[in-house]
């Protein structure tokens, strides 16, 4: 099982972006899938992140500029990031709390994260 994270970039401020995260592998369900993110030199910080069911939740700091989704059928989650500002700069790593094939309980697999630059 694995997750891989896509759609970073450089973007001026004002500008927009829209990150994926694709889980693979022996899959029988994800349940929740979300995003951290990690400046330069701060703490990872959380998102944004939803469940199964659509239901969502944000960061203050991305309020009304993020919005999560989700294909459940193929077990992707989405970030559309709207009117960047340059402290929206950072690694960007997806989350995806994953039961696997013959496992009972959920897993929590990370993607490898992308980086996205608001600068002009």
């Amino acid at each position: 099982v694995q997750l891989q994270a896509s759609g970073g970039g450089l973007v001026q401020p004002g500008g927009s972006l829209r990150l994926s995260c694709a889980a693979s592998g022996s899959i029988f369900r994800a349940n929740d899938m979300g995003w951290y993110r990690q400046a330069p030199g701060k703490q990872r910080e959380f998102v944004a992140a939803i469940t199964s069911g659509g239901g969502t939740n944000y960061a203050d700091s991305v309020k009304g500029r993020f919005t999560i989704s989700r294909d459940n059928a193929e077990n992707t989650a989405y970030l559309q990031m709207i009117s960047l500002r340059p402290e929206d700069t950072a690694v960007y790593y997806c989350y995806g709390d994953l039961k696997k094939n013959g496992f009972v309980y959920p897993q929590r697999y990370w993607g490898q994260g992308t980086l996205v630059t608001v600068s002009s």
